[in-house]
């Protein structure tokens, strides 16, 4: 039996107000649609409630030019020509530029052959963007070779040094035989690189040479493009409606009610029927809107983990400050509307995104925001591939939509999605030591979460896994309940620096239960 779970997200308000709960570990979501597909990647596509089951025919996509002959630009159909220093429009929630690369001139030796010289694009002003990516048509191709970008800083002329971008991804993904792997709309990828506010580009793809003796080069995916991904702007500040006294909601603000009259029901303005969804999901831990989920006490989380997720108490930590997406400003159309669960949260794995380090914790939510929609738009993953992200300042976030005390399904460690929930700490730590805060923060996260579902952070989990390249399909495999990603799969990631802390993390974390 298949352990995805979705359910619809399509409650009224009236009844996103009353949601019944049930212990995560424990509810039986609706069971699995031809509705559950990553959406559209074509613009004008619609809101996620008018896509149908079918597959995206990229084929037929309407492909919209920001430059003559520099490929589409996915979601501003009406965007001008781009110039030097163009300021982004006011309101703009976010875009897409994908530009597909061209051959480029052998570097040395033309001998070799095209395949050598690799693909890219020469230097190019472009529409604003702060993240960068390269996908291509099969997801189960590798790209085994470099890509190299340099970009400009938006209304200067200043250009970056070339910037390394992580080709190995395929790792970070839904698992073989998935709804989402198998919907026909997941590409193969590179790691996005946060790159900053940008107005112009140059790329590079070199592939790695199998035999440097006769100098034969492995081929390169078909399909390359480069994706230049805008986060918008940041969502205005806004007052979330009050929560109780001290953050802690009793038991009697979870009694089970009949849903009231819509008449009755108050849904803030500025949500929509996608946000209002997404926030119902955790309607049991801070009001309807709600920008951040408060932290509460040991004594206050355990009071609610009898009815959050019964069996929990004692052994659970603090619940931490969590941004919920709608306080960093997820775009929900963007998502693929249902909701997938799978059955328990056993195991914790921590990421780095790899996407640099070269952003401030006030960017962060905008570094979250291009992820998701690179994630989404250019990988054709269904939502956001973690359940939580964690900054340099040791903030918490929200990740993939479903509910932050609940198991959702998600897409971030390619065989052992199921039954486990990952944690991407924000930036590349290959080299550079993760911040304590981060650390910190890693630790509070899965003291909680786990302990939910009664998992020791201290403690091993056999997991079964869904074919990852490392493991076998089928295969049974223990592990640390607190795993690095590269415990699953043939990884650097979360980078050497940051897996050596994990063990600390481990402690901290089982400290904080009360173990």
């Amino acid at each position: 039996m298949r352990a995805l779970l979705v359910t619809s997200v399509g409650v009224t308000c009236a009844a996103a107000l009353t949601l019944p709960l049930a212990a995560p570990a424990l509810s039986v979501p609706a069971a699995h649609s031809a509705s559950a597909r990553p959406p559209s990647l074509s613009p004008g596509s619609g809101p996620p409630s008018a896509r149908t089951a079918a597959a995206p025919d990229r084929a037929n996509e309407a492909d919209e030019v920001g430059e003559e002959g520099s490929g589409r630009v996915l979601d501003d159909p009406g965007a001008a020509t781009p110039r030097t220093g163009e300021p982004r429009s006011a309101g703009l929630a976010g875009s897409t530029q994908s530009l597909p690369l061209e051959p480029l001139a052998a570097p040395s030796d033309r001998s070799m052959g095209p395949a050598t010289a690799g693909q890219g694009l020469d230097r190019r002003t472009a529409r604003p963007f702060s993240l960068v990516g390269v996908v291509w048509d099969d997801a189960d191709a590798e790209l085994h070779g470099t890509v190299q970008v340099r970009t400009r800083a938006t209304g200067s002329a200043n250009w970056s040094d070339w910037q390394d971008v992580e080709t190995h991804n395929a790792e970070h993904a839904a698992d073989p035989g998935s709804a989402e792997r198998e919907s026909g709309a997941v590409r193969g990828s590179t790691a996005p690189l946060w790159v900053g506010d940008s107005d112009g580009v140059e790329v590079r793809v070199r592939p790695e040479a199998a035999d440097p003796q006769h100098g034969s080069a492995a081929p390169l995916p078909e399909g390359l493009r480069l994706e230049l991904v805008d986060p918008g702007e940041d969502p205005a500040p806004r007052t979330a409606p009050d929560a109780p006294a001290g953050g802690h909601v009793t038991r009697a603000t979870f009694a089970r009610s009949p849903v009231p009259p819509a008449t009755t029901a108050v849904v803030p303005e500025a949500l929509t029927a996608e946000s209002a969804a997404t926030s119902a999901v955790n309607a049991d831990l801070a009001p309807l809107g709600a920008a951040v989920i408060p932290a509460l006490t040991k004594a206050q989380t355990e009071a609610e983990a009898t009815i959050v997720a019964a069996g929990a108490k004692p052994y659970i930590g603090p619940r931490p400050k969590i941004v919920t997406r709608k306080g960093w400003g997820a775009d929900e159309k963007l998502r693929e509307r249902n909701f997938a669960y799978t059955k328990s949260v056993k195991a914790a794995f921590v990421h780095h995104s790899a996407t640099g380090n070269n952003y401030t914790c006030k960017q962060a939510p905008s570094v979250l925001r291009s992820i998701y929609r690179y994630h989404v738009k250019s990988s054709g993953w269904r939502d956001f591939g973690y359940n939580f992200a964690v900054d340099k300042c040791g903030n918490i976030y929200e990740g993939r939509a479903g509910g932050v005390s609940k198991a959702v399904l998600g897409a971030h460690t390619l065989g052992f999605n199921t039954n486990t929930m990952g944690v991407a700490v924000l930036g590349t730590y290959s080299s550079t030591n993760p911040p304590a805060a981060a650390v910190t923060a890693v630790s509070k996260l899965t003291a909680w979460k786990l302990g939910l579902f009664g998992a020791n952070p201290k403690g091993k989990v056999t997991l079964v896994s869904g074919g990852s390249g490392k493991y076998a399909k089928g295969k049974k495999v223990k592990m640390n309940v607190i795993s690095g990603h590269r415990n699953a799969f043939a990884t650097e990631c979360p980078g050497a620096r940051l897996y050596k802390k994990l063990g600390k993390a481990r402690t901290s974390s089982a400290k904080l239960q009360g173990r």
